[in-house]
């Protein structure tokens, strides 16, 4: 298998694997192992969950991760270079793709419970006579 350059770098680290994968049971004489994919799970929005990134451990400060950027779909994460990603707790539905997507360990993106607005005061006073 030859993969040029561009290729290699727009499959990602993974082709690497299955190459030597795949060189590896060549030499050896056996058919090679077919990777299994993992499906993407639904993630529901949660109103009661907002995002929170983890400014040092986010990748997107000092290279090209946009993973969390690309896959939001309520368009809540901007990037700010040599920052990282910022979140728009408005905007955000806490569905959990960018923790699920976040490709470092640990995670740059964690879900925390939102906080509720304060409840309203009542303005009526009490009399007592």
């Amino acid at each position: 298998m030859k993969l040029t350059r561009k290729q290699f770098l727009r499959q990602g680290i993974f082709s690497l694997g299955s190459s030597v994968l795949e060189l590896a049971t060549g030499l050896r004489g056996e058919p090679a192992a077919v990777p299994v994919e993992q499906e993407e799970p639904e993630l529901q929005p949660r109103p009661d969950m907002v995002a929170v990134p983890v400014g040092s451990l986010c990748l997107a400060r000092n290279c090209g991760c946009l993973a969390c950027v690309e896959r939001c779909e309520a368009d809540a994460i901007t990037l700010v270079p040599g920052k990282g990603i910022v979140i728009d707790p408005a905007l955000c539905t806490g569905c959990g793709n960018c923790c699920y997507l976040c490709p470092v360990t640990p995670k740059a993106v964690a879900l925390t419970a939102r906080e509720l607005p304060p409840a309203p005061r009542s303005s009526t006073l009490e009399t007592t006579a």
